[in-house]
């Protein structure tokens, strides 16, 4: 629907009129807490993934942009009628499409602070008290991870920028001169390892920096999708041999499609004894390490150079909300760090200077929503809730597995759970995708694991409830049982995937 435009605060300009008045102030605050409070009790009705008005959102496209503003109860208005009814319900409990959270309770009321504050988080001067809580932050964070006190880091925009910032921190390091020459220089190419199962940031960030695609190794991976350190090896020594330089590893804590963990104490010898950088990427998955029992499995990231993080994932902070973390906190500055005479002021031991720590000067005030809450629930919530939706992923794997017609693609290791419907196809697949939507039970996700196609589900909402999950293992053993019986196929593997017969078999 049109935003009608017409002006109801002409004595406002004698004042000033990009502000609100008392009774504005009042109007929008009663508006706002009423909104919000709607918006949280209406989750387990509301639509997961709202059928977009094309309508309203081409008129809300062609209106210009008003003359004389609407005022706050048309802003609230328009908000409430076209902004709202076409956004996905991310905090659906049943959102389990991607390795996204609904934000945590508090974090509408940081961000709103964060806004009135306006803090430009570069040079400690513009904001003290954002300095000192970013450095809080990152260095509980560093304590998370088990990395030393020398380490240091910056809140990114996400794991892509993070991902970015650590292989140029890398270059830095290791390439003489780099800041003067970059990679413009008669020397052997640089060559970037990960695995296939590894997240496309990798790439991208290899791309954009100049070291090329051609020189990112995409290794192998064992039978249960993690990188297989003994095709690194290999690749390793083929590459020095030809004269080439491996210079840098990336190993996964999460990979986005199963969850699987890389050996990472097995890589981190290799890097060591082939004065490799290792980096690691635990943007899904590190910050399992909060519980005890993932350390095992995850404590090879202590060993890492670098490590990027997702407060905006496994803190449910509201996006964006990135990390990225050096072990070496000094090559992490000597990086990014320039003489400017115009932003220059005094070093203070308490405070820093985050424009020398990544390349960003224009910063908002992210550390405020992730220290707030954890200032106002306390770690052991966090701890809780992670717990929570590890235990829940879990229960939704054992549940397909003891559900004939159903199989898992791959190990449950974190909370992505990948599975197929034996015998199905793509296009059934998607068929049942697409009606578990449509009846609202639930967001799930297509997934290819070791050249099979079937459907992910990743636990990863903190609003997840054992009822929900039991209602989407209700749904999917339906889905199933409904499915004519098929004659085995000879040769066909567990699970199968050719129809036995010609007709079509909708799920």
């Amino acid at each position: 629907m049109a935003i009608v435009c017409q002006s109801i605060r002409p004595n406002l300009l004698l004042v000033n009129e990009l502000l609100l008045t008392d009774e504005e102030r009042d109007r929008a605050g009663a508006r706002l807490v009423a909104l919000l409070d709607s918006y949280e009790r209406g989750l387990p009705e509301a639509e997961i993934l709202p059928a977009p008005d094309r309508d309203a959102l081409s008129s809300l496209l062609a209106t210009p942009m008003p003359e004389h503003g609407v005022g706050v109860d048309g802003l609230f208005d328009a908000w409430e009628s076209t902004i709202l009814p076409n956004s996905t319900t991310v905090a659906h409990p049943r959102f389990l499409a991607y390795v996204l959270g609904p934000p945590n309770g508090i974090a509408p009321y940081a961000e709103a602070m964060a806004a009135a504050m306006n803090q430009n988080c570069n040079f400690w001067q513009l904001s003290p008290a954002a300095s000192v809580v970013e450095r809080s932050v990152l260095e509980w964070l560093a304590s998370v991870v088990g990395f030393p006190s020398g380490a240091r880091g910056i809140l990114t925009g996400g794991g892509s920028l993070a991902t970015l910032q650590a292989l140029a921190t890398a270059l830095h390091d290791r390439v003489p001169d780099f800041h003067a020459t970059g990679l413009q220089r008669d020397a052997a190419p640089l060559v970037v390892y990960t695995s296939v199962e590894a997240h496309r940031s990798v790439d991208k960030a290899a791309a954009v920096l100049g070291i090329g695609l051609d020189n990112v190794r995409h290794i192998a991976t064992d039978p249960l999708h993690r990188m297989d350190v003994h095709a690194l090896r290999a690749a390793v020594e083929e590459d020095r041999a030809a004269g080439l330089r491996p210079w840098y590893v990336v190993g996964t804590c999460g990979t986005v499609s199963t969850g699987s963990v890389d050996p990472l104490d097995e890589i981190a010898d290799l890097c060591a004894a082939e004065d490799l950088w290792l980096h690691v990427d635990g943007a899904y998955g590190a910050l399992f390490l909060l519980s005890e029992e993932m350390r095992g499995l995850m404590g090879g990231c202590a060993r890492a150079d670098s490590i990027t993080l997702d407060p905006h994932k496994l803190l449910h902070a509201p996006l964006e909300a990135g990390c990225l973390l050096v072990r070496d906190g000094a090559k992490l500055r000597d990086a990014f760090a320039f003489d400017s005479s115009y932003l220059t002021v005094a070093e203070d031991p308490l405070m820093t200077d985050y424009m020398d720590y990544g390349l960003q000067l224009s910063r908002n005030f992210k550390a405020f929503k992730v220290w707030s809450a954890l200032q106002a629930f306390g770690v052991s919530a966090f701890r809780d809730a992670n717990a929570r939706t590890l235990a829940l992923a879990r229960r939704l794997g054992d549940g397909i597995e003891a559900t004939p017609g159903l199989t898992l693609l791959a190990p449950v290791t974190l909370t992505a759970v990948c599975f197929a419907v034996d015998g199905a196809s793509d296009d059934e697949h998607r068929a049942l995708l697409e009606r578990l939507i449509a009846e609202n039970v639930a967001l799930l996700g297509p997934v290819v694991v070791a050249g099979r196609r079937g459907i992910r589900a990743c636990v990863t909402n903190h609003r997840t409830s054992e009822a929900d999950i039991g209602l989407v293992l209700h749904r999917l053993r339906q889905a199933v049982s409904r499915r004519p019986r098929r004659a085995a196929v000879a040769g066909e593997g567990p699970g199968g995937g050719t129809a036995a017969t010609p007709e079509h078999n909708p799920v």
